[in-house]
């Protein structure tokens, strides 16, 4: 009788450190603020949102199970820190 919890070794995948390989991950103009600098913009579903955040759009909290956009530079962003959560309108608007 054959094993069925065998264990595959694979080498870890080397993803961008921009985090353009997120599913659903796309390039767009940032806010007015930074004069068109590319931003990585990502949706983010009601399941999937557990804390809370400040929108940088209107200063107001974005709750836990509130879908919202995730955004940071293209080009000098891709930490953690750099992350903004967005309203959807806000993000639509800025």
């Amino acid at each position: 009788m054959p094993r069925r919890n065998r264990r595959i070794k694979t080498e870890p995948r080397y993803l961008p450190a921009d985090g353009s390989s997120f599913f659903g991950s796309q390039t767009v103009e940032g806010p007015s603020w930074t004069h068109g600098e590319p931003y990585i913009m990502r949706h983010i579903g009601s399941a999937a949102a557990k804390k809370f955040y400040i929108c940088p759009g209107c200063n107001q909290n974005i709750p836990p199970g509130v879908a919202h956009i995730v955004a940071w530079p293209r080009d000098t962003g891709g930490r953690a820190d750099d992350r903004r959560h967005w309203h959807r309108h806000c993000w639509e608007r800025r």
